[in-house]
């Protein structure tokens, strides 16, 4: 059995692979991947499956389009004391380390939670930082709602009695344009085309992983879209919108709190804000009373070819 025949019947079986790690969603989001697998006997103690890239004749490990993070993933033995926990971890990533393809160019978002950064400089990476917000949902909804700012929860108290509130994934078109509106603006263009999104949209629906919640005004305008994804411990703020000729900010903290008690029903134990280094972003999700993780953002360039090109382009 090959590492990826291992992988996929073992996440079959599991209730603990990250969402952006499945198979169904590899197989969405890139063109080829294969994982590796560290074993302990019969058990398998990690994984960290990867896209199978190349360009201009450049190997590469990057992280695909539309996919926060990717790897390494480590599964600790039951009983394990927490003061063993980290030299397990580093054990786990060392084993899978040596079974990563020998790629050139790397651009790689680990989990949030990955402390590796020692282990993977030895490897020849680089480690940039990088910020997100993680919510507790095992609190009660009264608890949660007075962990965020004072005008959060005045905006979305006032957002209730002026929208409503439905899954409308057949909208999934609105979303990208309100995202190619707001990416115009900052005078950017947007990366990833509307069939990509799609593509990932029916995967989600077909895999019961994914809502995409829409505010609209009583005259049906839409204000505001947020794209929910999840799996069976976390949901994700995967990505949102607002409609630039209405004044939506307040309906968009009402679909965050919306996708928040909908994630917490579904036995969710964490929400993922998908922080920003924007600091308008970064400012707005901090309101919501999340924890700040980091996670780190491994780096490698060795191709000439491949520096060249990005100098081109920039």
């Amino acid at each position: 059995m090959t590492n990826k025949e291992l992988y996929i019947k073992e996440c079959a079986e599991s209730k603990v692979v990250p969402l952006f790690e499945k198979p169904w969603w590899l197989d969405v989001v890139c063109e080829k991947w294969d994982v590796a697998i560290a074993m302990k006997g019969e058990r398998i103690t990690g994984a960290w499956p990867y896209p199978v890239e190349s360009k201009l004749g450049v190997k590469m490990v990057r992280t695909p389009m539309l996919t926060p993070y990717m790897g390494p993933q480590v599964y600790y033995p039951e009983g394990l004391k927490e003061s063993n926990a980290d030299s397990y971890e580093h054990e786990t990533v060392s084993e899978l380390m040596t079974q990563m393809p020998n790629a050139k160019v790397w651009h790689l978002a680990l989990q949030p939670g990955m402390k590796q950064a020692g282990l993977l400089k030895k490897h020849n990476l680089e480690a940039r930082v990088q910020q997100t917000f993680l919510l507790e949902l095992t609190e009660n909804e009264d608890a949660l709602l007075k962990n965020m700012k004072d005008t959060t929860r005045r905006n979305i108290r006032i957002a209730e009695s002026e929208v409503t509130v439905s899954n409308s994934p057949s909208h999934l078109k609105d979303l990208y344009k309100f995202q190619k509106e707001t990416l115009t603006k900052k005078g950017k263009t947007i990366p990833f085309s509307f069939k990509h999104m799609q593509r990932i949209m029916d995967a989600c629906l077909a895999n019961d992983a994914a809502a995409l919640w829409v505010a609209k005004d009583p005259k049906g305008v839409i204000e505001a879209i947020v794209w929910q994804v999840w799996d069976e411990q976390c949901s994700y703020y995967f990505m949102g919108g607002q409609n630039h000729a209405t004044n939506s900010y307040r309906a968009m903290s009402l679909l965050l709190w919306h996708t928040m008690k909908e994630a917490k029903a579904r036995g969710c134990t964490t929400f993922d804000l998908e922080g920003s280094m924007d600091e308008g972003v970064e400012r707005f999700f901090r309101n919501f009373g999340g924890e700040r993780a980091l996670y780190i953002i491994v780096m490698k360039n060795k191709s000439v070819r491949w520096k060249l090109k990005q100098a081109i382009f920039r």
